[in-house]
C-alpha cells in the first residue's frame, strides 16, 4: 500500500472560481503576447514543429528565439498530462500516489545548499553563581560533504512524517566534480532512504548514468516505469519568461525517457515578477503552462508536476523574502491554479529567513507550513531543516520540524462526529451528571489507547527551562544510531561495475561496514 498522506477535508481556498478563470486567460495571454525568450535549440525547433509562431531573435555564439504559443496547443498539452502521477520507492510502501482533484498532502524535504550547520551544547558557568550551570546550543555553518548527505537522508527516512526526501545539501568533496557529483547524490541518496527520492540534475550527460542506476535497483527498465523511484526537477524557466538552454534541454531529455518530472518556477514579486499578486500569479501560471506544454509535446503522457515556488522581494536588500505573508499567499494561489488544471502540485512551504533555528524560523516555518498543508497540494516541499532562505541546512532543524508536522497531521484528521459518537457521549454525560464527583476520568483510557488524543510536546522541558534544543539534539543522535535499509550487496556491486564516478567510500560492503 503507498504512504496515506494527509487527505484535506475541504481545502483552504484563498482566490475565487472566476478569479482562477481570470488568471488562466491572462496567462494564455501572456503566452502570445510577449511570449516567451528561449535560448535552447531544441525547445525552439519543437514548438516550430508543432505550430507556434517561433522567430529567431540573435544567432552565433549566443542563439535565442522569440515563441509565442497558441491556446491550441496549451489546451491540448493540459488534456494529455498524466491527471494521476505516481512516484515510487524502494521500498512500495513508501509509493506516492497523487491525484490532481485530490488534496492529500505529501511532506517532502529538500532543497540543495551549500552550507551544512553543526550544532554542539557547550557548558557555560553563571558568573555571579559558579554552582549555576547552562548548556547553551552553538550553531557553527561549513560546506556540506557527501557523508553529510547520506546522514540527511538517514535521519529522514526514520523521520515520521516525511514522505519522501528531496536531496538536502550540495556535496562539495575535493573529489567530487562536475562530471561524478550526480552519480554520487543519488546513490547516496537512494542507499540511505527506502522513500521517494527526487533531485535536480547538475550535467545532463549523467542523466543515463541515473537512470541506468535507478533501473538496477527497481529491478529494469520496465520495473523503473512501474515504479519510478527517482524523479527530477527542472527549472527549466528563468523569470521573467525565459526558456534556459541548459534546464530546458536536460528537462526534455527527461521527458523523452518518460521520467515524473517537476516544471518548477520560481518568480521573485517585484523584480523578476510584478510586485502585484495579479501579475506574479498570472505569471508564474504562464510559465508553468509554458513547461508542461513543451513536456507533452516532447512525449505525450509524460507524467509531470504543477511545481511552484514564488517568493516576494525583501523591500530593504531585494533578496528572497521567505517567510513573508505573499509568499503564502502565492503558494495557495498556485494550488488552486493546478487543482484547477487537475494536474498534482509542487508546492513550497516553511521556508525563513532567518540563519540558525530559533523563534523567528518557528514562527515564520509554522505559520507557511499551516496555512500552505491546509490549501491542500499533493507535493509539499515542506522545507524540512532548511534556514536563512534555503542557503542553509541543519539537521536538529529537521528533527524540530518532524515534531510540528505531527501536531499539524493530528489537527487535520477529520473530525469523529457522528451518531454512534453521540449516542456514546450522551450516555456518558447522563452517568456522569449523576454521580458525586461529576467527572469524566473514567473514559479517558479507552480513548488514550485508540490513538485520540494529541501527545504532550516531544521536546517539553521541566517548565522551569527551556530545553527544546537540547531534547531535539537528544532525539537526533537516536535517529542516527538507527539501522539503515541500504541497497542489496548485489545490486550494488552492479551498480559499483557498471556506473562511472562513483567514490569507492560510498560502496558499505567494500568498506565492511
Amino acid at each position: 500500500m503507498p504512504r496515506e498522506g494527509i487527505l484535506v477535508p475541504n481545502p483552504y481556498e484563498r482566490i475565487t472560481d472566476e478569479q482562477v478563470q481570470q488568471i488562466h486567460q491572462a496567462s494564455l495571454q501572456i503566452l502570445v503576447d510577449p511570449g516567451l525568450i528561449c535560448f535552447s535549440k531544441k525547445a525552439a525547433e519543437i514548438f516550430r514543429g508543432n505550430g507556434a509562431e517561433v522567430t529567431t531573435t540573435s544567432s552565433g555564439d549566443n542563439p535565442c528565439w522569440h515563441i509565442k504559443i497558441p491556446e491550441k496547443l496549451v489546451k491540448e498539452a493540459l488534456d494529455s498530462a498524466p491527471k494521476t502521477v505516481k512516484l515510487g520507492a524502494r521500498n512500495p510502501d513508501n509509493a506516492l500516489i497523487m491525484k490532481g482533484d485530490e488534496p492529500r498532502v505529501y511532506f517532502i524535504s529538500g532543497s540543495e545548499t551549500n552550507i551544512w550547520l553543526d550544532v554542539d551544547f557547550p557548558t557555560y558557568v553563571k558568573k555571579s553563581d559558579n554552582s549555576v550551570e547552562i548548556q547553551v546550543p552553538e550553531f557553527h555553518p561549513r560546506r556540506a560533504t557527501v557523508a553529510d548527505l547520506c546522514q540527511s537522508a538517514h535521519v529522514c527516512e526514520h523521520l515520521e512524517t516525511l514522505d519522501g526526501y528531496i536531496r538536502t545539501v550540495n556535496i562539495q568533496d575535493e573529489d567530487i566534480t562536475e562530471d561524478n557529483k550526480d552519480v554520487n547524490k543519488f546513490f547516496a541518496s537512494l542507499n540511505n532512504t527506502t522513500k521517494h527520492f527526487m533531485s535536480g540534475l547538475t550535467k545532463l550527460e549523467q542523466l543515463d548514468n541515473v537512470v541506468r542506476m535507478a533501473e538496477l535497483i527497481a529491478g529494469g527498465k520496465e520495473a523503473l516505469k512501474e515504479n519510478p523511484i527517482i524523479s527530477f526537477i527542472t527549472c527549466l524557466v528563468k523569470s521573467p519568461l525565459q526558456f534556459v538552454e541548459d534546464t530546458t534541454d536536460t528537462f526534455i531529455e527527461v521527458c523523452q525517457r518518460g521520467l515524473p518530472t517537476v516544471v518548477s518556477s520560481s518568480p521573485q514579486a517585484g523584480t523578476t515578477a510584478p510586485i502585484k499578486e495579479a501579475g506574479i500569479m498570472a505569471q508564474i501560471n504562464a510559465e508553468v503552462l509554458a513547461g508542461i506544454t513543451l513536456g507533452q509535446l516532447v512525449n505525450k503522457g509524460t507524467p509531470l508536476l504543477y511545481g511552484s515556488v514564488p517568493v516576494r522581494a525583501r523591500m530593504d536588500t531585494l533578496g528572497d523574502s521567505y517567510g513573508a505573508v505573499e509568499t503564502s499567499q502565492y503558494n495557495i494561489d498556485c494550488v488552486q491554479m493546478a487543482r484547477f488544471y487537475k494536474i498534482p502540485n509542487y508546492s513550497t512551504s516553511g521556508v525563513c529567513d532567518t540563519k540558525i533555528p530559533g523563534q523567528q524560523a518557528s514562527i515564520e516555518r509554522l505559520f507557511s507550513d499551516i496555512v500552505v498543508t491546509m490549501s491542500g497540494p499533493q507535493y509539499l516541499h515542506c522545507a524540512y531543516g532548511l534556514l536563512d532562505g534555503n542557503a542553509v541546512f541543519c539537521l536538529l532543524q529537521a528533527v524540530l520540524d518532524d515534531a510540528h508536522f505531527q501536531m499539524l497531521k493530528f489537527f487535520l484528521r477529520p473530525a469523529r462526529i457522528n451518531q454512534p459518537e453521540l449516542n456514546e457521549v450522551l450516555k456518558q454525560i447522563k452517568e456522569v451528571v449523576a454521580t458525586p464527583q461529576k467527572l469524566y476520568i473514567r473514559y479517558i483510557r479507552q480513548v488514550m489507547r485508540s490513538g485520540e488524543i494529541s501527545l504532550p510536546y516531544p521536546f517539553e522541558g521541566d517548565g522551569e527551562s527551556d530545553s527544546v534544543f537540547a531534547l531535539a539534539y537528544q532525539r537526533m543522535n537516536e535517529l542516527l544510531a538507527k539501522p539503515i535499509e541500504y541497497i542489496a550487496p548485489d545490486t550494488t556491486a552492479k551498480i559499483f561495475q557498471e556506473i562511472p564516478g562513483l567514490l569507492p567510500r560510498l560502496n558499505v560492503y567494500k568498506e565492511g561496514k
